[in-house]
């Protein structure tokens, strides 16, 4: 029996941020050997005893035992958690005290918690994101690395370094107004990377990794939920996810291939996640502050109100991208507002856009940069090119179902 890649990111991230507050953030590493512990005693049990009734309370409570041997073991010979004290020197306190701790008593706070003390000012903002995506969602070096279009390597050093800055600190972020506006970008940015891992995913296993967005949906939840974080922004990003999560069960079609947004049956899309989707748009709208959040929200939200591919007010899509390329100028984004530019101009126009992106290298090792193109040749008739630019998204593929969706494109043009 294998630990299912949804329940490890969901419970190490919660777990380590509890055992973080027992230990100390600057016994970060020890919290992290502790999860390990438990995950591993989990995968020697459970095969033999079967799934308990509560496997997060199973871990929770094994990580707890260990996390009182590792305290009676190591307390005269290592300093843990500043603010707790004398409390987990003495015999008669320490159980009473972890027990409250890991008892789930505060949970949300902790990963609250967690999250902006990874976000540390002296940090990078790229350092900040891979910590939390690290430590709290359970990433590896590796997806880390396919979310920044970064080395393996330089992604390992990166969160390494981070650590032992971390492991400079003796108190978790406290959850108080003070350094919440200069945090808390770095943490949208990570809740943002994370859905975007699952909804376009680099993996080679499978294009769409639903449990990635589940995450990310529960993690954006609990900054709307707080009142510290509640922001427009806050609000703006959990719009944006919610509408792309909507689309999530229309993603792959029966026969288990990627469908585009124009090929979805839109009766599958989540009415519910729309919903939800739309009214956190609205809550958005408070105050003056509009974030690149905000603008693809509403380009998600123009989606989400069009009954059929056909009835997309493209003008509208386009006029946002405009906005958006204000905010945050980037390859992708432009390659996104060309593709918006041929559905409301033609397949010419859009080319026209794609020849002018600046810094277009940056998407050489991207697929769907080279399918785009392939897909507006093909509509101008120029068969050839198309199969040329089909046959490099082929060659970039990352799993079997962009293979089979980009094999498909490439047949068409024959």
């Amino acid at each position: 029996m294998e630990l299912s890649d949804h329940l490890f990111r969901r419970e190490s991230g919660r777990m380590v941020a509890a055992l973080t507050r027992v230990f100390g953030i600057h016994n970060l590493a020890l919290a992290e050997d502790v999860v390990q512990d438990a995950f591993c005693r989990a995968m020697e049990v459970w095969p033999f005893r079967g799934l308990p009734d509560n496997p997060s309370a199973w871990l929770m409570a094994t990580a707890k035992n260990r996390a009182i041997d590792v305290l009676r073991r190591e307390r005269t010979a290592r300093t843990f958690a500043p603010e707790l004290g004398r409390l987990l020197e003495s015999e008669w306190t320490l159980v009473p005290i972890v027990d409250e701790i890991l008892s789930g008593s505060g949970p949300n706070d902790d990963l609250l918690r967690m999250m902006f003390s990874c976000c540390h000012p002296r940090l990078r903002e790229e350092a900040q994101v891979a910590l939390v995506l690290h430590i709290l969602c359970g990433f590896s070096s590796h997806e880390i690395a396919a979310a920044f279009f970064s080395t393996e390597a330089a992604t390992y050093k990166r969160i390494e370094r981070a650590k032992k800055l971390l492991a400079g600190s003796k108190h978790l972020f406290d959850l108080t107004a003070a350094d919440f506006a200069a945090r808390l970008s770095a943490v949208h940015r990570a809740l943002y990377l994370l859905f975007n891992e699952g909804y376009h995913g680099a993996s080679p296993e499978s294009a769409v990794r639903v449990e990635l967005c589940q995450e990310a949906l529960r993690l954006v939840t609990l900054l709307v939920d707080h009142p510290l974080t509640a922001t427009s922004s806050s609000h703006a990003l959990a719009a944006l996810l919610h509408l792309h999560a909507s689309r999530l069960p229309a993603r792959v079609d029966a026969a288990g291939n990627l469908s585009t947004l124009f090929d979805q049956d839109r009766s599958r899309w989540d009415a519910q996640l729309v919903e939800r989707g739309l009214c956190l748009l609205n809550q958005s709208a408070t105050g003056s502050e509009v974030t690149e959040y905000h603008v693809e929200a509403a380009i998600a939200a123009v989606h989400a109100n069009a009954p059929r591919a056909e009835d997309t007010d493209w003008k509208e899509i386009v006029g946002l991208y405009d906005t958006l390329m204000g905010l945050r100028q980037s390859p992708v984004v432009a390659l996104n507002r060309a593709i918006a530019v041929a559905q409301s101009e033609g397949a010419e126009r859009g080319l026209e856009e794609i020849h002018t992106i600046a810094g277009v290298e940056c998407l050489e090792d991207y697929p769907f940069y080279h399918a785009a193109l392939g897909e507006l040749e093909h509509r101008c008739n120029r068969q050839p090119r198309a199969r040329q630019h089909f046959q490099a998204a082929l060659a970039r593929a990352r799993s079997p179902m962009e293979q089979r969706f980009l094999q498909q494109r490439l047949e068409a043009c024959l």
